[in-house]
């Protein structure tokens, strides 16, 4: 796998993977995303591999076990090794992503995460940024739903997507979102940790104005089980948790700029 794609390479490989991805998850993924040369992508160019791999995750509703690859990489370990590691949950818990698993708990977004009563810190920080760009991808994808219900649901003889009120709420979601993705494109030179602390906020942060946005622009029909959001909707709500929550992090990322007594610059604007 090249360290570096062109244009028409790039979008080759998002068509392939997207495709991929709308077929398979689980498992069956881990398996297909392996074939497709995942572990050379994430040694070689993780910089393009992270970012679109776990957006497709979110905007295509599907799982697979790479967020443990990128934890493995990061702390020297091998890609794909089955080794369990704990992962830090929102309210000071722990949850170990299970490989192995024959089923998934649906409490649990639809991810094979099993509880843990106890874990150790481990290196974290790009593990946060690929959740970041789940999180995201997810994001747009509740955003595109409810952006279609808008142009498609009829009140008053007009879209509702003329309604003042709803298109307020689209514009909202897709500030948060570009902004969350404005963050986590952040280089991660300097104070490295706290840029994935609050690239993973913002995330999270997004997805969840997101949920709710997009869940009052489809009313009640967005929390049936014929419509796709509330997939999305649970999933978003596990994904903020893991690694620390949105709300978990920004009080850890003030509290340590008062301790400092000051803010580094962590972008060049």
């Amino acid at each position: 796998m090249p360290a570096h794609l062109d244009a028409e390479s790039l979008a080759l490989l998002e068509d392939t993977l997207r495709k991929t991805m709308l077929t398979l998850s689980g498992p069956e993924l881990d398996t297909a995303l392996t074939e497709l040369g995942w572990a050379e992508m994430l040694s070689d160019m993780a910089d393009v591999a992270v970012p679109l791999v776990f957006r497709l995750l979110g905007e295509t509703g599907s799982h697979a076990s790479v967020l443990m690859d990128v934890v493995l990489h990061a702390t020297g370990n091998t890609i794909g090794d089955t080794v369990e590691l704990p992962l830090p949950y929102t309210g000071n818990t722990w949850v170990v992503w299970d490989r192995g698993a024959a089923g998934v708990d649906s409490t649990l977004g639809g991810l094979p995460l099993r509880r843990e009563d106890e874990g150790y810190p481990i290196r974290v920080a790009e593990a946060r940024i690929a959740v970041g760009w789940w999180l995201v991808g997810s994001a747009r994808a509740m955003l595109s739903l409810a952006r279609q219900h808008a142009l498609d649901r009829v009140q008053f003889g007009r879209p509702i997507a003329g309604f003042q009120a709803i298109r307020h709420r689209l514009a909202e979601t897709l500030v948060a979102i570009e902004g969350a993705e404005a963050t986590l494109t952040v280089p991660m030179v300097d104070s490295p940790d706290l840029i994935a602390l609050l690239a993973k906020a913002a995330a999270g942060k997004a997805a969840l104005t997101a949920a709710k946005n997009c869940q009052q622009v489809l009313a009640g029909i967005g929390f049936t089980a014929e419509h796709d959001l509330h997939h999305h909707v649970k999933r978003v709500l596990v994904l903020d948790g893991l690694l620390g929550s949105s709300r978990e992090l920004t009080k850890k990322a003030g509290g340590g700029l008062r301790a400092r007594g000051s803010a580094p610059r962590l972008a060049h604007l």
